[in-house]
C-alpha cells in the first residue's frame, strides 16, 4: 500500500493517522514534540491529544521531518495553520517529485491572508487537495458515521484520495472548489466563537440559529468575492461543518466563546488551551479579509472587536442586533 506521512500530531492529525493505518497503509506520524514522539512509540497513546485511544502498533511516530516524508507518496498537512509555513519550508526540499500534499488545517495565515492550500502552492509546486467537513475527531477515531468533502483542482487526484480516506465509517465525496472548501473550514471556526458567547450570555437558541444562518450568509459572501462556487457553502464544508462547531462543545472555538462570554480575558483562556483555537487568528485575517474586498460581514467584524479590541460581548451582540434594516438577501 502507499506511504503516507501525517505532519502534526494533535486530535485531527493522529486521528487520521489511526483511520489511515487501521486501513492497511504503511503510515508515519511526524510530531512536533520529543517526548510525546517516544511516548506513542513505547505507549501507542498520544496522551496530550487522544488519552483514551490505543494507537495501531504499525503506526510509527517520527520528530525528524526529513525522516518523515523522505518515501511519503501523500502528505497529510495537519499544522495548525500559522505553523504551516514554517513546517511545510523544511519538510518541501526532502518530497518525492511524486508527493501529493493533502491539507486538513482550516485557517487562514496572518499578514498574508492566505488559506492553507495557498500557502502550500506558494512554497512548493506539489498539488495541494483539501479535506474538509463535520468531523469531530473524538468521533472519528470512535468510528461514529462521519462523511466530509476532498476538494480537488484535479479529478483523477481527487477520485483518488477519495478511495485512500474513505472507509465505511467515514464517508468522503469529493469536489473541484478548493478555495470554497477551505473558505468554509477556515471562517466557520469565527462563527463558533459567536455562538459560544451567544450561548454563555444566555441568549437562547433563537441567537444561535440566527448567527449560523447569518454566518452562513458572510462567508458566503466573501468566498464568492475570493472566486468560490456559492453551492459550495450549502455543503459538507460549509453549512455541515458550521452547523457542527457551532453547537458543540467539543469545538475549540465554540469554547473560547463560552469562556469569552463569561468573562475571561484571550490571552487566560488560550494559556489554558493544549490544542490551538484556529479561530482566534483567522478572525484578525477574516476582518482584513472583508476590508480588502469590501464585503460587509458585521459578526465577523464584532468578534474581531472583542478578540482584539476587548469589547464586551454584550456589546458586541447589542450592535449587531441595532445596525440598519435591510433586506434578508440583497447584492
Amino acid at each position: 500500500m502507499s506511504y503516507i506521512s501525517v505532519i502534526g500530531a494533535g486530535s485531527w492529525g493522529t486521528t487520521l493517522a489511526y483511520l489511515l493505518s487501521d486501513k492497511g497503509y504503511d503510515v508515519t506520524l511526524w510530531v512536533h514534540e520529543t517526548d510525546l514522539t517516544d511516548e506513542i512509540n513505547k505507549t501507542r497513546v498520544n496522551t496530550t491529544y487522544l488519552p483514551d485511544i490505543r494507537l495501531p502498533d504499525e503506526l510509527r511516530a517520527v520528530h525528524n521531518i526529513e525522516d518523515a516524508v523522505r518515501k511519503a507518496r501523500y502528505v497529510v498537512n495537519a499544522v495548525p495553520t500559522q505553523y504551516t509555513r514554517s513546517v511545510f519550508k523544511e519538510a518541501v526540499p526532502f518530497l518525492v517529485d511524486e508527493a501529493i500534499i493533502v491539507s486538513v488545517s482550516k485557517g487562514i495565515e496572518r499578514g498574508t491572508l492566505l488559506t492553507v492550500s495557498s500557502i502550500l502552492k506558494e512554497i512548493s509546486d506539489h498539488p495541494v487537495a483539501v479535506l474538509s467537513g463535520p468531523s469531530f475527531a473524538k468521533e472519528v477515531i470512535r468510528k461514529l458515521p462521519t462523511a466530509v468533502t476532498i476538494a480537488s483542482e484535479d479529478a483523477n487526484t481527487g477520485f483518488l484520495l477519495q478511495e485512500i480516506f474513505n472507509t465505511n465509517s467515514f464517508r468522503v465525496y469529493t469536489h473541484d472548489d478548493v478555495p470554497g472548501v477551505e473558505l468554509g473550514g477556515a471562517l466557520k471556526n469565527v462563527m463558533a466563537i459567536a455562538t459560544g458567547i451567544s450561548d454563555s450570555l444566555g441568549f437562547g437558541n433563537n441567537s444561535r440559529a440566527t448567527l449560523i444562518t447569518r454566518g452562513i450568509a458572510e462567508i458566503t459572501r466573501l468566498g464568492v468575492a475570493m472566486g468560490a462556487k456559492e453551492r459550495t457553502f450549502s455543503g459538507l464544508s460549509g453549512i455541515g461543518d458550521l452547523v457542527l462547531t457551532c453547537t458543540s462543545p467539543l469545538s475549540r472555538n465554540y469554547t473560547v466563546g463560552i469562556k469569552l462570554g463569561q468573562g475571561m480575558k484571550l490571552k487566560d483562556i488560550l494559556d489554558q488551551t493544549k490544542s490551538v483555537a484556529e479561530g482566534v487568528a483567522t478572525a484578525e485575517s477574516a476582518f482584513e479579509l472583508s476590508k480588502k474586498y469590501n464585503i460587509e460581514m458585521p459578526i465577523i467584524e464584532q468578534i474581531y472587536k472583542v478578540l482584539y479590541e476587548d469589547k464586551d460581548p454584550y456589546f458586541a451582540a447589542k450592535d449587531l442586533m441595532e445596525r440598519s434594516l435591510k433586506a434578508e438577501f440583497y447584492g
